[in-house]
Order: C-alpha cells, then sequence, then structure tokens
C-alpha cells in the first residue's frame, strides 16, 4: 500500500475507529423511526469554480431506480446492479475521474455515500458493471466495497441520490479501496477541475 500524505493518514486512521454499519451484517433491516428530521448544511467538495459537463444513465427512469439498481441488504431486494453512466464535455487536463453516489437525505447528519470509483482513466467516457483496469471501487459507508443501491427507510420522505462525475487533475488519489468516504472526498476535493452531476429519487 503506497504511503499516504500525513493528513490523510491521520484523517484514516481516526475514520477507521468508528464502527462500520455494515461490518457485522449487511443481510439485517437498518430500521429508522418514521418522523421529521433537521436539516443541516454540508459543503460540497466541488469548489466554486469548477467547470460543468454531462453525464446521463440509460437505467434511470423519469429519474427513478429501477428494481435491478436498488440494494439487496438492509431490508431491500433489488438486484444491485450498478447504475450504468455515460459522460461527455470534460475539460481539457482531465486526468482522470471519480464516480460517486451520496445521499443527503440519509438521517444521520452527514448523508450516506452508497458508491465511490477513483482512478478511472482520462480516456474513460462511461461507466458500466465491471470498472476498467487501474480503477479502485471504494468503500461506502455501510463499509461495503463497490456499489450499494438505494434503500431508504421505510416510510420516511423520498431520498435524493446525487450521482456525480469529476474530472480531476491527477492520475492517481494513491489511496487504498478501504479508505473511508469521507477521506476520499477530503483528498478528492483539491483536485477538482469539472463534475457532471444527476439526481435521482428513491423511496418505499
Amino acid at each position: 500500500m503506497s504511503r499516504l500524505p500525513r493528513t490523510t493518514a491521520l484523517l484514516l486512521a481516526s475514520a477507521t475507529a468508528l464502527p462500520l454499519l455494515g461490518a457485522a451484517d449487511s443481510s439485517a433491516q437498518v430500521r429508522s423511526p418514521v418522523r421529521d428530521f433537521g436539516r443541516t448544511s454540508v459543503r460540497s467538495g466541488i469548489p466554486v469554480d469548477a467547470k460543468r459537463f454531462t453525464v446521463t444513465s440509460p437505467d434511470l427512469v423519469n429519474g427513478r431506480f429501477p428494481q435491478t439498481n436498488w440494494a439487496n441488504a438492509f431490508g431491500c431486494d433489488g438486484g444491485n446492479r450498478p447504475l450504468r453512466l455515460e459522460w461527455r464535455g470534460a475539460p481539457a487536463g482531465t486526468r482522470s475521474f471519480v464516480v460517486t453516489m451520496f445521499d443527503p437525505d440519509a438521517p444521520t447528519g452527514s448523508g450516506f455515500w452508497h458508491w465511490l470509483s477513483w482512478d478511472l482513466p482520462a480516456t474513460a467516457t462511461a461507466l458500466g458493471d465491471t470498472p476498467p483496469p487501474g480503477a479502485v471501487s471504494g468503500t461506502d459507508d455501510a463499509g461495503l466495497r463497490g456499489y450499494l443501491g438505494p434503500c431508504p427507510p421505510a416510510g420516511d420522505r423520498p431520498h435524493r441520490y446525487r450521482i456525480t462525475v469529476y474530472a480531476l487533475d491527477t492520475a492517481s488519489l494513491a489511496l487504498p479501496a478501504e479508505t473511508p468516504p469521507a477521506v476520499t472526498a477530503f483528498t478528492m476535493s483539491g483536485h477538482v477541475l469539472a463534475f457532471a452531476q444527476t439526481t435521482a429519487v428513491a423511496a418505499r
């Protein structure tokens, strides 16, 4: 494993000390009281002067996930197939891409990262079931590797899922796959040239 910068290493050590939601039993149903929760603002990690490009998914229908893309854990019985994504218009100077899916409506106080994949090559224009060679399938907020589909608490308000493709000015984040999502996002934030984003909704 490559040596991490001191700041990143400290964050990694701190974050990995926390218990991971999926470490004990990823098949257990996560229940949350059906009630309203307060809101808190979270910084996006995207520079205000970052350029925009375009991302689409042939899987999303009217902004909704088909059953094949829902989670197959925590009380949901979807296929947990990663969303297929296609993007275009990334700026010159892009050296790699990162793909994420984030639920800002999860009642955690800090949202919920469902998917992080980084070190996608600068030549990539799509992502399917299998990441390209050299790409890293990172760890989500459930402590699981790779894609985790939506599975909001039953009876809760509809949750938004922000699917984002980031164009970076570095070829590699040099992070191991087990890096916690917050550390990955922090490390990435200093390298964002541009981003593309689409939002899907899920409820049950």
